[in-house]
């Protein structure tokens, strides 16, 4: 079954000419292009993109206090905020590149390819484990979020959510890859 996935090429990524090698890894895989643009992204469309609902800001905020040497006392929904709030202004710093992906399993493939969001934990031969060697420690003392270099959606769900936040229908295009009768083949393609 053909799914679509958001993924959003950092301005990290812009910024460092890295953009040709990253879409190659998802085509190699046979994931398709359907839609993409450079855009400086909208505030707006970023505060609702990384919207967060209280439990995750309070869960989130133990940590930042934790790891910031914040008070004990200090409110941890304002410290989950502040999360959200340095990833908006983070990705406003240079163009991004967003795009739709489609394929079998598009959502998974994507996060597997990209690796996990703690870049400490991604191995080599992800995007993370390859593009990024930041550390959690280093973000906190330089008062950014870790750079992470691309943004791919969590889950199915997520994904029909952000392509709708990001694209109009009439920005995603429909066409066959000349591979798509070998990715998606049914049988042997040698029987008459």
């Amino acid at each position: 079954m053909n799914e679509r996935t958001l993924v959003i090429l950092k301005p990290d990524a812009v910024a460092r000419g890295i953009v040709g090698e990253i879409l190659t890894r998802f085509e190699k895989v046979g994931l398709k292009i359907v839609a993409m643009k450079m855009i400086f992204a909208p505030e707006d469309k970023l505060k609702e993109h990384y919207f967060k609902d209280d439990q995750w800001l309070i869960e989130k905020g133990k940590g930042i206090i934790k790891n910031k040497g914040y008070p004990e006392n200090y409110d941890q929904k304002i410290a989950g905020q502040e999360i959200v709030d340095g990833l908006v202004q983070d990705m406003m710093i240079l163009p991004v590149i967003a795009m739709i992906l489609e394929g079998h399993n598009a959502v998974n493939v994507v996060r597997k390819l990209v690796g996990p969001t703690n870049v400490e934990q991604a191995l080599p031969g992800t995007i993370r484990g390859d593009y990024s060697h930041d550390t959690y420690a280093l973000a906190n003392v330089s008062d950014r979020p870790i750079l992470t270099i691309v943004h791919a959606s969590g889950d199915l769900a997520d994904a029909e959510k952000e392509v709708k936040l990001w694209f109009a229908p009439e920005e995603i295009q429909g066409y066959e890859r000349a591979d798509a009768k070998i990715h998606y083949r049914k049988g042997n393609l040698n029987k008459k």
